[in-house]
């Protein structure tokens, strides 16, 4: 099918309940995006295809994530290179809302999940995750997938929507797609394009820090404090990167560990590169 750019929510429907009529076995894929379409993001378009016949993107920069002071009005837009891209790439359905039609001057309701957003991105970002369950929530109803494709760069954000998936009974089936890194290791993100070259390369440090923390688990350590203190000792190495949080949780929960669990431990780290917020995380 011819990729199709859709602005109006009821025609979103209209055209999500078509599909769910016509498709006789054609399964439906979400892949929620602020824009700014990067490697990652095609590659979890390339995963969509492999899960579903029919691909969704959105392309909505999600006010309510954003917390005073913090970068909503200057987050990357590229429209139309966003939308170049995923023709290029199979996208099916473009879905691009307005965020009037999105959230109205009486808008009220928010879904909040209570206990894996507590820590980690959830201190310092408090109404991330809010922001972010009512968002995925407005577009599962809007768009009605069968299959919602997330990546694992942003771990916490993944178990906080799989959570609530659960939670609230949804039948939408949850993928997730590997984190892509850059050549330095430094993961790919829509915030990269703030760094200059200096930062992009001080900013590396991050991944170097989370290999070292998995080589000592590879060979036997398993003290969590021994580990974050490696980390912590790797990052403040670099001038310019200031340690927002280091910790060792549990994948699917996020619940700290104090000894490492075999592939169930996941290591997280969040910094600022000068004014920059980075997040990474590796499972161990």
């Amino acid at each position: 099918m011819q990729m199709q750019v859709i602005e109006s929510i009821n025609e979103m429907q209209d055209v999500a309940a078509k599909l769910r009529s016509r498709r006789r076995g054609k399964i439906i894929a979400l892949v929620p995006t602020m824009g700014h379409l990067h490697k990652g993001h095609l590659s979890l378009v390339k995963l969509a295809k492999k899960k579903a016949d029919i691909i969704v993107i959105s392309l909505f920069v999600n006010s309510t994530q954003f917390g005073i002071n913090e970068d909503f009005n200057k987050y990357p837009r590229s429209r139309r290179r966003d939308l170049e891209l995923c023709e290029e790439h199979g996208v099916d359905i473009v879905f691009t809302p307005s965020a009037k039609k999105i959230y109205p001057p009486d808008y009220s309701t928010y879904i909040k999940e209570e206990r894996l957003s507590a820590g980690l991105c959830g201190v310092s970002r408090p109404v991330l995750f809010p922001g972010v369950c009512t968002i995925v929530i407005k577009l599962l109803n809007m768009v009605r997938p069968d299959v919602l494709i997330l990546g694992r760069k942003d771990a916490q954000q993944a178990a906080v929507v799989k959570k609530m998936v659960r939670d609230l009974h949804i039948p939408v089936s949850v993928h997730l797609g590997p984190t892509i890194r850059e050549k330095s290791g430094m993961a790919v993100s829509s915030r990269n394009i703030y760094l200059n070259e200096v930062q992009k390369r001080d900013a590396a440090i991050i991944y170097q820090a989370l290999t070292k923390a998995r080589n000592m688990v590879k060979e036997g350590v398993k003290n969590v404090d021994r580990i974050k203190a490696e980390v912590n000792h790797i990052l403040s190495s670099v001038r310019r990167i200031r340690i927002i949080y280091v910790d060792v949780v549990e994948k699917d929960t996020m619940v700290q560990l104090r000894e490492i669990v075999p592939r169930r431990s996941l290591i997280a780290v969040a910094v600022w590169c000068d004014e920059v917020r980075l997040i990474d995380n590796i499972v161990v």
